[in-house]
């Protein structure tokens, strides 16, 4: 015997070793199921087109009004991009930052509905980058279907960033 060396137990196995009973395989992790985040639409002015980006892209359609208790809590505000639509976006964003929209509400995005086919006069334009230097925005092109009500198709594909915000993307 040496000294100076720790002394263990000594282990001496004699034939064959049985595998180690198998052990029971942990459980499946339960697959993760994320569902759309609801939106409420809320029009910051007439013929904002609410009711149609509702019936295309899913969620609440507010009308002019904050969503109610019930009606998800997230909100989008819609305006046309005429000058009279956009003159109405930066003081209703503005009701979010002060904190003076109805509790519980968040403003997640401003959509930009065309308001006619084509390009945008150049200060229309220029008014829309300011207005994305504050916040999010999402623009929806002319769609003539939806002018004749049809909403039937797929939503434009330059909305696809919107669509997949929505949940909408088939």
């Amino acid at each position: 015997m040496r000294t100076g060396m720790r002394q263990g137990p000594e282990i001496w196995i004699r034939g064959p070793v049985a595998p180690p009973e198998a052990e029971a395989a942990p459980p499946e992790p339960a697959p993760i199921q994320a569902t759309a985040r609801r939106f409420s639409w809320v029009g910051l002015h007439g013929g904002a087109g609410v009711s149609t980006l509702a019936a295309v892209y899913g969620g609440h359609d507010s009308g002019r009004v904050w969503p109610g208790p019930a009606d998800p809590r997230s909100v989008l505000l819609v305006a046309r991009t005429h000058a009279a639509g956009l003159d109405a976006v930066v003081p209703a964003a503005e009701v979010f930052r002060r904190g003076e929209a109805p509790q519980g509400l968040d403003l997640d995005a401003v959509v930009l509905v065309a308001d006619a086919p084509g390009r945008l006069p150049r200060p229309l334009a220029h008014r829309i980058r300011l207005i994305e230097a504050m916040i999010d925005v999402y623009r929806v092109p002319w769609v003539p279907e939806w002018r004749l009500g049809d909403l039937s198709g797929r939503p434009p594909r330059e909305t696809e960033s919107l669509a997949r915000l929505t949940g909408a993307s088939r």
